[in-house]
């Protein structure tokens, strides 16, 4: 995404919503919006609106992704984002000259909702601000200090986003579609020339980040044009709407031409950065690298503990969901090994495991519908608000699904005319046995990622900036949170190995927070932490060398999950003890939505506030 760095670059942009009965307590939101002419709330609204608007005008592919490249921005829909050091150097300026607009806002005259926008973007700006001061390497102002790997670059991310967002209904529609194809050579040129400069200065990615992204970037280059991903879907979607041109063979010169000569070049530059690669996993080994660390936690956190603070959490969690899963395990009869060994075994049991076919896999899509539409039913039960927009369950492109993470989700339009995507990595069944399947359905879909962040994007009267930015470990801890209220809400009743999987996914990211600490940290190896990984939580060794790359190259974001899903529980408790009787689960869930993606110092403002006042 464009900008990803703009607001809390550790998200995957998160959600936020309204409704009636979690106000009290607070300004609402509507009201906020409504403010009085010549207020400080009337001036906040205006900074932030003009925030926005810059924002999406400068974030071509933003703005498809929002639905909102049509009318006065229809322009953006030709164009893809720059990747080059100039422009970064100017969003370095526009960042501080946001934050000053923000501050010149008199906050002591601001309350209730108008006061969290305050607090919640002035926080994100700032944090951004110091990763562009102290780091001027990787996607600057993120937490992401690597331009290429097998997670990040234009290769992997642009194909995609072309064939899944990128509507047609016009023939210009379709026109700018190949002027796109066109724009996304420049912008893998523009990465290969941001990638060696960084390998100049030290900056390198490990040599397992790397080898992983030669072999998709290979992959996809060996497509023939006509099976190209983004060519497939202009054809496709051209004939759906009878536009006639020949839309496949302009789609082919462009493939075999500027698209085929800059992956070339990329790959090219690749492979001789490896022969500079070190084999090391955490960024403790790059220059600055403790320094960088240090702010990528507090980015994934949004808190101020320490790295060796946050390794002792996940020391504890990781002892008390193992406690927890041993008694589950005794539950079914299952009593002999650890619990890593229990999980591996029940992981390798033929009977839970899907063939590894293609119709098999579309099989597994058919039954994670069946589960999203099980837990739609119980919703009303635990929630007030619900979401309108609907969800769709897609798999991993075959192409990067090699380094891709197992599961994650992709937002809808604003207008919801393209539903939220929950995406499945189908690379290999044997990663998914059926007891694993319900607990990550309800973190990507419902009641996680897809609630919350479908109830963000259709909130009204909320500031325009606030409904598209976020903070992972307030979306991520929602969704963590999510696994837990499934439970509550009885999906795992009937179902004993199901109830395994809801633990053996906690204490995934429970896991998490050793590993990623452990690595940038503490100077684990790749291998300890994959040895770490499948000891403890039985994962098959696939799937665990995944996550721990992932963890090499997006350093603190892990951290995210299980510290948000401390937040709300430990807010939660909070409430339970000052309302007593009076605790309603629903009206506490809708005020953890309504308040908008927050870090969690603030989530936690939100919530006092509303029991000063319940």
């Amino acid at each position: 995404m464009d900008r990803r760095h703009f607001m809390n670059s550790a998200a995957v942009v998160t959600a936020l919503g309204i409704g009636n009965s979690a106000l009290s307590g607070l300004t609402s939101i509507a009201q906020a919006g409504a403010a009085q002419k010549g207020s400080a709330a009337e001036k906040l609204n205006s900074v932030l609106d003009s925030i926005y608007n810059h924002y999406i005008d400068n974030s071509p592919t933003l703005a498809t992704s929002l639905g909102l490249d049509k009318g006065p921005r229809a322009h953006l829909k030709s164009k893809l984002g720059s990747a080059n050091v100039a422009e970064d150097k100017a969003d370095h300026a526009r960042l501080k000259a946001n934050i000053k607009a923000i501050k010149s806002v008199p906050r002591q005259k601001l309350t209730g909702m108008d006061r969290i926008n305050y607090d919640t973007v002035l926080w994100s700006l700032e944090n951004a601000l110091t990763g562009y001061d102290r780091f001027q390497f990787g996607n600057w102002g993120s937490a992401q200090p690597y331009v290429l790997s097998q997670l990040t670059g234009a290769y992997r991310s642009t194909p995609d986003f072309l064939a899944n967002q990128h509507t047609i209904e016009t023939k210009q529609d379709a026109e700018d579609f190949l002027a796109r194809m066109e724009d996304f050579g420049r912008v893998v040129n523009e990465e290969t020339i941001r990638h060696k400069e960084d390998v100049a200065k030290g900056i390198i990615p490990p040599d397992f980040a790397l080898q992983k992204a030669l072999i998709q970037i290979e992959a996809i280059m060996a497509i023939k044009a006509s099976d190209n991903s983004m060519s497939k879907a202009l054809v496709t979607k051209t004939r759906a709407k009878s536009i006639d041109g020949d839309w496949g063979e302009r789609a082919k010169v462009l493939l075999d031409g500027p698209i085929l000569s800059a992956m070339q070049a990329q790959k090219e530059a690749m492979v001789s950065s490896l022969t500079k690669a070190k084999h090391t996993a955490g960024v403790w080994g790059l220059k600055q690298g403790e320094a960088y660390y240090a702010w990528a936690a507090k980015t994934g956190t949004t808190t101020s503990m320490s790295p060796d603070e946050i390794h002792k959490v996940g020391l504890e969690m990781v002892a008390q969901l193992t406690a927890e899963a041993d008694m589950a395990f005794k539950a079914m009869g299952m009593t002999k090994g650890t619990v890593g060994e229990r999980m591996k075994a029940l992981g390798e049991d033929p009977q839970y495991i899907y063939d590894n076919t293609d119709a098999a896999k579309e099989k597994l899509l058919e039954d994670l519908n069946v589960q999203i539409r099980a837990i739609e039913a119980k919703l009303p039960e635990w929630f007030g608000v619900l979401p309108k927009t609907a969800v769709t369950v897609r798999r991993v492109p075959k192409e990067i699904e090699a380094g891709a993470p197992g599961g994650y989700y992709q937002r809808p339009t604003l207008d919801g005319s393209r539903p939220g995507a929950y995406y499945i990595n189908l690379r290999d069944t044997k990663e998914w046995p059926t007891w694993s399947l319900p607990t990550l359905t309800y973190h990507e879909a419902i009641p996680g990622h897809h609630m919350q962040i479908s109830i963000q994007m259709e909130a009204q009267g909320l500031p325009s900036l606030r409904k598209i930015g976020g903070f992972s470990a307030y979306s991520e801890g929602w969704a963590l949170y999510s696994e837990l209220v499934a439970a509550e809400m009885g999906m795992y009743a009937n179902d004993k190995p199901g109830y395994i999987g809801y633990l053996q996914s906690a204490l995934f990211r429970a896991i998490r927070l050793v590993v990623d600490t452990g690595m940038h940290s503490k100077r684990w190896t790749r291998e300890e932490a994959v040895a770490y990984f499948v000891a403890t939580n039985g994962d098959a060794e696939s799937s665990s060398i995944t996550e721990v790359e992932r963890y090499c190259v997006w350093p603190g974001q892990a951290l995210s999950y299980m510290m948000g899903k401390i937040q709300f529980m430990k807010i939660r408790d909070m409430a339970k003890a000052e309302l007593k009787d009076r605790f309603d689960i629903k009206t506490f869930h809708d005020r953890g939505l309504t308040c908008g993606p927050v870090p969690l110092a603030v989530l936690e403002t939100v919530y006092k506030e509303w029991l000063a006042g319940a």
